[in-house]
């Protein structure tokens, strides 16, 4: 006789078990679960009609199981202490046990547990319940800004607590959003599905039929494609600035924007007597200077950032001789 754990997960819909997990049930002399447990519709459809108890016993399931072929289905969430209930009651007087995972996670399987958390935490905590878009905006800057300072650093290991962060504020943003009844609501599903059909649209050489000989042709083809979506989106009025947020960093916005000015050749003339309209000499300069870093290949905000670090580093240890001198 035997005792056989079944053990489910949750993150996949109830009844999608393997072959084996439903021949194990189907062959067993008793079936047991918990009451409400979420497979019992799946159970009872498929003519699998298993006792229900409140909580198990482990001594009466190992007792039993020593008279017949019985299976328990754990909670979803597992059932740990009956696990070690049974492995201790078994150690002096064996028993044939298995355990037979009967579902298994998916890739990307534990984001449905980001959003159950962030469902939650939006309904019983006083601090994210009352949070909006625009109070939550600068965690996600700042979070963003997390991510580069590890990638810059080569700390890959903090890397991943640092991306688990700025998940974290998409699905805040997602939980707030699905939220209004204007019609303007969506959820981390419909941000999910956005980004796929954005992905699949432009990368017509994977999921079409479009042949590309190297990764500049991608490039030229995802500017057409964009282009495209732009003059779909704003009509004769559409530009190939449209979309270069504003609020980033002054030099990451000079830069970006005289890049997309250079992939439709604007006249340089445009860049000169920007100071002058604009009343500002060292923005001008500012403005020059990130033009001469990219035509030297090199990013301007990188550039400044590692000087940034160098001077830090030594107030630092000027910091460290005045201590150690007075």
């Amino acid at each position: 006789m035997s005792l056989t754990l079944l053990a489910t997960t949750h993150r996949v819909a109830p009844g999608l078990l393997t072959w084996r997990a439903w021949d194990a049930l189907r062959s067993a002399d008793a079936v047991r679960l918990r009451d409400g447990h979420p497979l019992l519709p799946a159970l009872l459809d498929a003519g699998v009609v298993p006792d229900l108890v409140e909580e198990p016993d482990p001594a009466l399931l190992v007792a039993d199981a020593r008279r017949a072929d019985v299976l328990w289905v754990a909670a979803p969430e597992g059932d740990e202490a009956l696990m070690r209930g049974i492995g201790a009651l078994v150690v002096d007087d064996p028993l044939d046990v298995e355990v037979l995972h009967g579902s298994y996670d998916l890739p990307g399987a534990r984001l449905l547990d980001l959003v159950s958390v962030m469902d939650t935490l939006r309904r019983e905590c006083p601090w994210d319940r009352k949070q909006t878009h625009t109070t939550l905006v600068p965690y996600l800057l700042e979070e963003a800004y997390e991510v580069l300072d590890t990638v810059e650093a080569g700390d890959y290991g903090a890397l991943r607590e640092e991306l688990g962060d700025v998940l974290m504020q998409v699905a805040f943003h997602s939980v707030v959003a699905a939220e209004r009844d204007d019609g303007t609501a969506f959820t981390i599903d419909d941000v999910a599905g956005a980004i796929v059909d954005k992905l699949v649209r432009r990368h017509p050489h994977v999921f079409g039929d479009v042949t590309v000989s190297g990764a500049d042709e991608v490039n030229a083809n995802w500017e057409q494609i964009k282009a495209a979506e732009r003059a779909e989106k704003s009509g004769a009025e559409a530009s190939a600035l449209d979309g270069v947020p504003m609020g980033q960093p002054a030099l990451s916005l000079a830069a970006q924007l005289q890049r997309r000015a250079g992939r439709m050749d604007a006249p340089p003339a445009l860049a000169e007597g920007l100071a002058e309209e604009a009343g500002a000499e060292l923005g001008g300069r500012l403005f020059a200077l990130v033009r001469e870093a990219g035509e030297r290949g090199v990013d301007a905000e990188s550039e400044l950032r590692a000087v940034s670090r160098v001077f830090r580093d030594r107030v630092r240890a000027w910091e460290r001789r005045e201590r150690r001198d007075a």
